[in-house]
């Protein structure tokens, strides 16, 4: 039986949640992960009528791309989509920012609708220092090596991207001399110099889990005083960042260009400020409200900038620096990873059956 915990999982391999922004709420936020999953809507907003449709399609899950529940919530009240959702039995799970900065999510479908190559594309924003993690150096009587590296790993030590209990191991000797008054050695006797067979044992340890790793490694550790060294490396980022910027395959006329992004994103209209008689030769892309990411596309100087929005005066400022700025409104620039998303859900999770909604619109029109 295909269960919640499946879609987790699936949806952790396709965009990590440790991608996200920090201030962003992602992954499961509502839902019994040991629920069983056949049946499950993909939309970007958790609209009313998104949810009648999933009620209506009698879905167990809903993927929605913009977290539901975003801020802290006090009540959970009848009328809210949080206990509507929890009273029906549906899980709600939202990637947002984490399938932004995923390979192959909102920002590299968006990048491919407008051409850029995709072996040449790099992040616009890069990933933040919030990748960086310690490393743990302990040394361990051979015989208890397997026990404290355990605890290690219980306590979330030892996770190198998608793999877990990594660790280097090293074999070599310590020495120590114990106070004979106040020591008891595990190994050998106080008050003599003594030479034990150890062994080096190396783990990464994410910043977020240093206490608990400590604390199970005092735990588990045979000595009365372990000797340890605690790292501080910076870990390659695992992703490029969000946004995305870079040449185009061919490079082509601004209206080609223009042309493209509507097929692709299924629109008939975008906002188009700046130069408009050009060759673009060089874009970026950002998904949603990335206005901020203006100045790192006008730092890598761009012919083109499309995104979902901007300020008014943001736009002015890309237009005076002969840079075109398109806008496809927010959720329309997002809902395009909606299929792409379905598609890999559906190998994952095969017998399930996957639905992108009817009802999931942006909220403006253009008449």
């Amino acid at each position: 039986m295909t269960t919640i915990r499946a879609l987790e999982s699936a949806m952790e391999h396709i965009a990590p949640t440790r991608f996200a922004a920090e201030w962003d709420n992602v992954g499961l936020l509502v839902g019994d992960r040991a629920a069983p999953l056949a049946r499950a809507l993909l939309a970007i907003d958790l609209t009313p009528e998104v949810y009648q449709e999933a009620r209506s399609l009698g879905v167990d899950a809903v993927i929605a791309y913009h977290p539901p529940i975003f801020k802290p919530i006090n009540r959970v009240l009848p009328g809210s989509i949080a206990f509507d959702a929890v009273r029906d039995k549906i899980a709600i799970y939202s990637p947002h920012t984490a399938l932004d900065a995923a390979p192959g999510g909102t920002n590299d479908i968006l990048a491919d609708a407008v051409g850029i190559s995709p072996s040449l594309r790099r992040g616009l924003e890069p990933p933040t220092p919030k990748d960086s993690a310690l490393k743990l150096v302990t040394f361990v009587p051979e015989a208890h090596v397997d026990k404290v590296a355990e605890a290690l790993f219980d306590a979330g030590a030892g996770r190198i991207g998608d793999y877990t209990r990594c660790s280097f191991r090293l074999r070599g000797q310590g020495t120590f001399f114990g106070d004979p008054s106040s020591t008891s050695p595990v190994v050998g006797a106080a008050g003599r110099l003594e030479t034990v067979d150890e062994v080096r044992l190396e783990v990464l340890v994410a910043l977020a889990k240093l206490d608990a790793v400590l604390a199970a490694h005092r735990r588990a550790h045979p000595y009365e005083t372990p000797a340890f060294d605690l790292l501080r490396v910076a870990a390659p980022p695992e992703h490029l960042g969000f946004g995305r910027v870079g040449p185009l395959e061919e490079p082509a006329p601004l209206d080609d260009v223009l042309s493209r992004l509507k097929r692709a994103l299924s629109i008939d209209h975008l906002l188009v400020a700046g130069p408009t008689d050009r060759v673009i030769r060089t874009a970026a892309v950002g998904a949603g409200a990335t206005g901020e990411m203006l100045g790192a596309a006008l730092r890598a100087k761009v012919d083109l900038f499309v995104l979902g929005e901007m300020r008014h005066h943001d736009a002015l400022r890309a237009a005076t620096q002969s840079t075109t700025v398109v806008m496809t409104l927010h959720s329309n620039s997002e809902r395009a990873t909606l299929a792409p998303l379905r598609d890999r859900l559906a190998t994952a999770l095969s017998g399930v059956e996957l639905h992108i909604s009817r009802h999931d619109r942006d909220p403006f029109i253009v008449r």
